[in-house]
């Protein structure tokens, strides 16, 4: 076990208490849940730094960091979700990312086992996604308004643009391993 992989494993461990702090009957129940996604968001990016820094990479890590990323996301926009299901921006951006992710997951997976897992890397396009999506969600977590700004509303908008993120994302990936997809027909 190295740092990176603990980081990892303490963010999948704050995925159920921020799904139970944001149930809570109280008033600072979103601002805790909202200060925990950030937790999960800035280890997300600590275990990612560390693992290439302290030359820390690892197949458990390969594994359970993208993990990690994917439930903490889509427990929160279900959780979102579950208490704002009348925005239609909200549910339409949702099940677009939502979607994404499992098609992505699979084709990773497909390609990693044609051994062509380089062809579906990370792109500058998915690592954009993540950072306006975590926004969003961050702050629709919260949901109060600040110096009178909707925040929620603020955030709805993010997601939305993540969404459009994502379906560019989803594109290029496609895009990069077409040539793999289109021989295996």
């Amino acid at each position: 076990m190295n740092i990176p992989n603990t980081l990892t494993l303490f963010r999948l461990l704050m995925i159920p208490v921020f799904a139970v702090v944001y149930y809570l009957p109280y008033s600072w129940a979103h601002g805790v849940a909202a200060l925990i996604f950030w937790l999960a968001a800035i280890t997300d990016w600590f275990d990612g730094y560390l693992a290439r820094k302290l030359n820390q990479q690892s197949a458990l890590g390969s594994f359970i960091d993208p993990l990690a990323d994917k439930l903490m996301v889509v427990i929160a926009l279900i959780v979102i979700l579950s208490k704002h299901s009348d925005n239609n921006w909200l549910v339409f951006s949702v099940l677009i990312i939502i979607s994404r992710e499992i098609i992505i997951s699979s084709l990773r997976e497909w390609m990693a086992a044609k051994g062509k897992s380089n062809e579906v890397a990370v792109s500058f396009f998915g690592k954009a996604k993540t950072v306006g999506q975590m926004f969003a969600i961050w702050i629709m977590i919260y949901e109060k308004d600040v110096f009178g700004l909707p925040t929620f509303l603020i955030g709805v908008g993010f997601l939305v643009w993540a969404a459009f993120l994502t379906l560019f994302s989803l594109v290029t990936y496609l895009y990069s391993a077409w040539g793999t997809i289109k021989n295996s027909a």
